[in-house]
């Protein structure tokens, strides 16, 4: 018998209502790059347990790291929650479910990668951003291999396996007007999708192309927001406001647009749980409910949002499957209580190339990534972030020179709005410890940008 099954048997035993535990087994192997040269190689191994309680729809969660102590943690747990509020509005956790393997989201050769292969990996990251104009390279390499496992009282029980590589170099160089940099990035869950190649040439080529910036003067732009600075603005500024609980609490700027048209016709925003080798790829979420494509923005209107069992129970409604355990760098963990995410933000492919995007700018901003970006009024859209990095500028269809820094303070709806372009350049991104996302470029109209 597993330490799972012991876990629900003795939660049975003492007359606990329904039990929800979670198993994660995972091996992480992380390159720490410095200085241009490979500064560190460790590798981790984890195995964890999550437990949610629910008795008399009271909810109490634990979490340990022991088989052994499972039952004692569930007898001083079941003590606790005699002193917690009943949550009436809880319907119960899923029953067992049938479900479909998703291609290419496990990949035996990551899962058995060797302690030189990776090194290579991490070398041809580097060689590839090597070049004479470049002072210093840094970046990272990580590559999650995982078992995960989830079993409750009502008969779940779905195991999964998953592989994730990810990796990141950012090059710097010293010898123009002032220091710049360059990000190359690439993510996928196969090792035959990954190009270490790429992501240095990418860094470097950005890195390069940034030396000697010229100031940008304050104003009102066209900005052509790169694959990389969208991911950016879709984790931390636009996914929020389609999360069932932040709209239902009329906390999304959105929250009275439901069914209205909140952008451009042609921008189609997609929670999409099923594309092979996204990072957020699953076929059942992390409290085993089936996973289904949602369109959140569907020709420009509000159509859906996405919640877990919790946050839909409390307002009469069902989950959408998007319960989430997020682990870090990638992957689940063993949190016992889930959140309410989106999968893998996909924006639909437009039918322009960046370099046309380009030549149709009269006064533009070409941003290749975005630093601290937040949302400074929630409710209103209002956000903030900073263009420090692969910033260009353009003039009459042309990139005229590099930029420099550039704070850019705007508004989401209104800019949703004010989208004039959709590239054909779809690529996956994922910002660190966050949510992954499928984008190509944006352009995006009257943009007031500050300069640095």
């Amino acid at each position: 018998m597993s330490a799972l099954e012991k876990a629900l048997n003795h939660s049975k035993n003492i007359g606990i209502d329904e039990c929800e535990i979670v198993l994660i087994k995972k091996k992480t192997t992380t390159v720490r790059i410095t200085d241009s040269e490979i500064a560190e190689i460790k590798q981790n191994f984890d195995e964890s347990y999550g437990i949610r309680l629910i008795h008399e729809k009271k909810i109490v969660s634990i979490q340990t790291t022991s088989s052994q102590d499972i039952k004692k943690t569930i007898d001083n747990a079941f003590l606790i929650s005699s002193n917690l509020k009943s949550r009436d509005f809880w319907k119960g956790l899923p029953y067992n479910v049938n479900h479909k393997k998703i291609p290419a989201t496990f990949d035996e050769k990551l899962e058995q990668i060797s302690g030189t292969k990776v090194t290579d990996i991490a070398q041809s990251m580097i060689n590839s951003a090597d070049d004479k104009k470049i002072n210093t390279i840094t970046g990272s390499l990580n590559i999650v291999s995982e078992d995960y496992e989830i079993q409750n009282s009502n008969g779940l029980n779905f195991n999964d396996k998953a592989t994730y590589i990810s990796g990141i170099i950012n090059a710097e160089s010293e010898l123009g007007n002032v220091p710049v940099s360059g990000i190359g990035h690439a993510s996928c869950r196969t090792m035959e999708k990954f190009s270490a190649e790429q992501i240095g040439f990418d860094a470097k080529t950005m890195c390069v192309e940034s030396i000697n910036p010229q100031k940008i003067d304050s104003g009102t732009y066209s900005i052509i927001f790169e694959p990389y600075s969208v991911g950016e603005l879709l984790a931390f500024v636009v996914a929020s406001n389609f999360n069932f609980k932040t709209f239902s609490e009329k906390k999304s700027c959105f929250s009275n647009d439901f069914e209205k048209n909140i952008a451009i016709e042609r921008l189609n925003l997609v929670d999409d749980p099923h594309i092979p080798e996204g990072i957020g790829t699953k076929s059942v979420d992390d409290e085993g409910i089936i996973t289904s494509k949602r369109n959140l923005i569907e020709q420009g209107t509000f159509k859906n949002t996405f919640s877990n069992l919790f946050d839909s129970y409390k307002e009469g409604k069902e989950s959408s499957g998007n319960a989430s355990r997020m682990g870090s760098p990638m992957g689940r963990s063993s949190e016992p209580i889930p959140i309410s995410q989106p999968h893998n933000l996909k924006i639909d492919s437009g039918d322009i190339s960046q370099e046309e995007m380009i030549k149709d700018t009269k006064h533009g901003i070409l941003v290749g990534r975005l630093w601290y970006t937040y949302a400074v009024n929630p409710i209103k859209g209002d956000f903030s972030c900073t263009a420090r990095s692969g910033i260009r500028i353009i003039e009459n269809g042309e990139i005229k020179s590099p930029g420099k820094s550039v704070r850019i303070i705007h508004n989401l709806p209104v800019m949703l709005k004010n989208i004039s372009a959709i590239g054909n350049n779809q690529k996956n991104v994922i910002q660190w410890a966050s949510l992954p996302s499928i984008t190509p470029s944006l352009k995006a109209e009257n943009i007031f940008v500050d300069s640095i």
